[in-house]
């Protein structure tokens, strides 16, 4: 089975003369979930959207589910599902009338997708909701309809941007059983997200991004312990913060070109 997500000296942003990122590389594999993790501005977002195929690379590549967006861009997009941080939903689609709109533009069969709708309804507890029209819905119960759609397709790559945000606890117990039964099916899952224990809790591999370049990746025990070689560091968190800290005290010694004494 194809790597479901190969980053390869990633280089790109919004400007050739000042990249927002730096040679990134990383990949994911099928059933794996990884958290990217930053400060604001750190690069995530423009990753992402080099991911979907929303900005084109300087130099380097991205490969979903083995294929390059030029290789074949049909077959490329449809590798992937993406959940944007801020639900976007037709004004005038019910949730259900969401749901089928996603069953036919990714072309799945309706009997499966049906089965599938009334099982992610049960899982969110949005049944009672499902003739509903976005206006009608509290932002948690809009990020709902967009994580139940993207969990609809299944595809090898699901890509979400801050899931937690608005969710009640429930709620999100609910995306950590559907994310891991997504996973159990074979899909990778690319989060990104500044709640930091859910990651520590969930995810298989963390990247920490910051102003573009990677500082560190690997399991939540290998970043904290990148972070503290005494094994100090008891939460991602304090990982976060001492990684953060100790390269932007790296920067500000070697500003001008030279260390300074």
């Amino acid at each position: 089975m194809a790597t479901a997500l190969t980053l390869d000296k990633l280089t790109g942003g919004y400007s050739s003369r000042k990249p927002v990122l730096h040679e990134v590389s990383f990949d994911i594999q099928p059933g794996e979930m990884m958290g990217l993790i930053g400060l604001n501005g750190a690069g995530k977002s423009t990753a992402i959207k080099h991911v979907l195929g929303l900005m084109l690379p300087q130099s380097g590549e991205v490969r979903v589910a083995g294929r390059r967006l030029e290789d074949d861009r049909d077959r490329y997009r449809s590798s992937c599902a993406y959940v944007p941080e801020q639900p976007s939903l037709f004004p005038n689609l019910t949730v259900a009338e969401h749901l089928r709109w996603t069953e036919t533009a990714y072309g799945l069969d309706a009997r499966e997708a049906a089965r599938r709708t009334e099982a992610l309804a049960e899982t969110f507890r949005m049944g009672h909701a499902m003739g509903a029209l976005p206006g009608t819905l509290s932002k948690g119960m809009r990020q709902k309809v967009m994580l139940m759609n993207a969990l609809l397709v299944s595809p090898p790559l699901l890509i979400i941007d801050e899931p937690f945000l608005g969710l009640d606890p429930l709620a999100t117990r609910a995306l950590v059983l559907a994310l891991n039964e997504a996973r159990a099916a074979g899909s990778a899952i690319l989060l990104s997200s500044h709640i930091l224990p859910a990651l520590e809790r969930n995810a298989d591999r963390i990247v920490v991004l910051h102003q573009g370049r990677i500082l560190a990746s690997g399991t939540p025990g290998g970043v904290k312990r990148a972070a503290d070689a005494d094994g100090a560091d008891h939460t991602l968190d304090d990982a976060f913060e001492k990684l953060i800290l100790a390269a932007d005290a790296a920067g500000a010694a070697t500003e001008g070109g030279a260390p300074r004494v």
